[in-house]
């Protein structure tokens, strides 16, 4: 009979490589969706570019991964059950929000995952209340300056090229916004695929075949190639509801977006910080939408967008409580 505990292990190591894929095909709109809107790249070049620079930025750090795997809950209370409820949870509001056109936040959701699983089986006294506050703070202060950064770099742009004709400046930034674009997809790299690195060596720790919190290179290799591929795979309805349904973007816009989203990101991450790279391209959005005029920003996507971010935490966090309560009786040891 094969051993139950390595069954479960694959299982667990499955879904949250599976929850990558999910990632880069839900949240490539953050990387791309500007460029697209604007035509400065075509569909299918934008998803190409944005896979390679996604596998290329998750290669590269693991201080994320860190805040991820030991900042949520206690290491005592994480069993491979417990994680893959998590990240069933996880999944699951994923593709929901998919499915609806809504960005929401991958980050929300594996952390919402976690907490709802933990609770489910220890209680609430086995979350990390400490490492939840600086990652909660970090995603409700990273949307506001995504907002502020937006709204400047827009701004400086503006007053710049003031007097330059719209058509010659907007041919010119088509072709810089290929390159924020890619700073963009590069900086999504970073951010995201630590999340599943993090729970995999979470998991290989629970297991006994790490003794230390350390992500290994085939963990590094393996999530940075699966949201690698979730990117190829594209996700045509969040590109348009963030490139075409919020603010109507053209190519100067489009580039301050992109590098005030990529600055922020980059930033959080190199202190380990796990930001909501969907949080914060649309809030920089809304930041240059701003600074054109209020009537500028669909305000009716942005209730949406606003909705889904509230809800994702809570949301997934109750699919993984009810998941690891399903769970445990058919594969709890």
């Amino acid at each position: 009979m094969p051993d139950v505990t390595l069954l479960m292990l694959i299982l667990v190591v499955g879904s949250a490589l599976l929850f990558d894929y999910i990632n880069g095909f839900h949240d490539t709109a953050n990387a791309i969706a500007t460029c697209v809107s604007t035509r400065a790249l075509s569909i299918r070049s934008a998803i190409v570019m944005a896979a390679i620079l996604n596998f290329a930025g998750a290669i590269i750090s693991t201080k994320v991964a860190a805040t991820i795997g030991k900042g949520i809950v206690d290491t005592g209370n994480v069993t491979q059950m417990v994680v893959l409820a998590g990240v069933a949870g996880a999944i699951i509001w994923d593709l929901i929000t998919w499915y609806y056109g809504l960005p929401a936040s991958s980050s929300h959701a594996i952390i919402g995952g976690l907490m709802g699983s933990v609770i489910a089986h220890a209680g609430v006294s086995a979350l990390h209340w400490g490492g939840l506050e600086k990652i909660i703070l970090s995603l409700i202060i990273s949307p506001i300056i995504g907002v502020i950064f937006g709204f400047i770099v827009m701004v400086i742009m503006l007053w710049s090229f003031k007097n330059a004709a719209p058509y010659a400046l907007n041919k010119n930034f088509r072709r810089l916004q290929i390159l924020s674009a890619a700073f963009m997809a590069f900086s999504h790299g970073t951010a995201d695929a630590q999340k599943s690195m993090g729970v995999i060596t979470m998991t290989l720790v629970s297991y006994g075949t790490l003794s230390t919190f350390s992500v290994p290179t085939w963990v590094k290799l393996a999530c940075a190639i699966s949201m690698g591929l979730g990117t190829a795979a594209g996700g045509w309805r969040i590109i348009k509801t963030v490139g075409k349904d919020f603010v109507k973007l053209q190519p100067v816009h489009g580039f301050c977006v992109e590098t005030a989203s990529a600055a922020v990101i980059m930033g959080a991450s190199s202190m380990g910080m796990p930001v909501s790279t969907t949080h914060v391209i649309t809030s920089a959005i809304l930041g240059v939408g701003l600074s054109k005029r209020l009537t500028a920003v669909n305000w009716a996507v942005a209730y949406r967008i606003v909705v889904a971010w509230v809800l994702t935490i809570p949301a997934s966090g109750i699919v993984a409580y009810v998941a690891y309560q399903v769970l445990n009786p058919l594969l709890g040891k």
